[in-house]
């Protein structure tokens, strides 16, 4: 596989990662409320998922979700159902009582570095359309014959690091503005934007056609 060819998929890989999306929520919810390390537990979750994909990808499974409409139908509504609930918990919690309090702490206690990675990892990998970009770029990008599938997960690599490299950077940004972002104030409109986003993404994702 030539460098051209790696430099062509990481330009398509790096526009997907930095749309907009769920991802970004979540980061942008994770950072002032549970802290860097959570953060970044929230990116591993997101690493894990692209190397789940990319190897059902590789297998052939994800090309069942695109040509059996059942198959995509139930994959579809799982991570619609999860988004839409992430959102709901958001909201709840914006018009709690408790985001009154004076201090986050106890939500950096609360969410632990496993529940930080299990969230992102459920956020890619029940998003059907992470598959369907698979689906998409792989047949361009990887040569034919012996040593396909070694360039297949040279490419989910690629993915994976860009990845990496970008919510890291939001991470970092976002975290020296934390002082600001911490105020009892700004937590409660954190959460009801990132809990009407959620819940519209799951909306948006219910919808998704193949």
């Amino acid at each position: 596989m030539s460098l051209e060819t790696v430099l062509s998929f990481a330009l398509v890989a790096a526009l997907l990662v930095m749309s907009p999306g769920p991802n970004g929520v979540l980061i942008a919810k994770t950072v002032p409320t549970s802290g860097k390390a959570a953060a970044f537990s929230n990116v591993g979750g997101f690493v894990a998922a692209f190397f789940l994909h990319g190897s059902l990808s590789i297998l052939g499974i994800s090309v069942i979700l695109v040509h059996s409409a059942e198959a995509f139908f139930v994959v579809k509504m799982i991570g619609a159902a999860y988004l839409f609930w992430i959102g709901l918990k958001a909201l709840r919690e914006a018009f709690s009582q408790k985001s009154l309090a004076p201090s986050v702490a106890p939500a950096k206690r609360k969410r632990t570095h496993v529940r930080a990675f299990g969230e992102g990892f459920l956020t890619n990998a029940l998003n059907p359309k992470v598959s369907m970009f698979y689906l998409a770029a792989f047949p361009q990008f990887i040569p034919a014959g012996e040593g396909a599938v070694a360039a297949a997960m040279s490419l989910v690599v690629v993915h994976a690091l860009i990845n990496a490299i970008w919510f890291g950077s939001m991470i970092f940004l976002l975290s020296t503005l934390s002082g600001a972002a911490r105020s009892p104030s700004f937590q409660r409109w954190l959460k009801g934007v990132t809990g009407l986003v959620f819940m519209g993404f799951g909306l948006k994702l219910a919808t998704l056609r193949p």
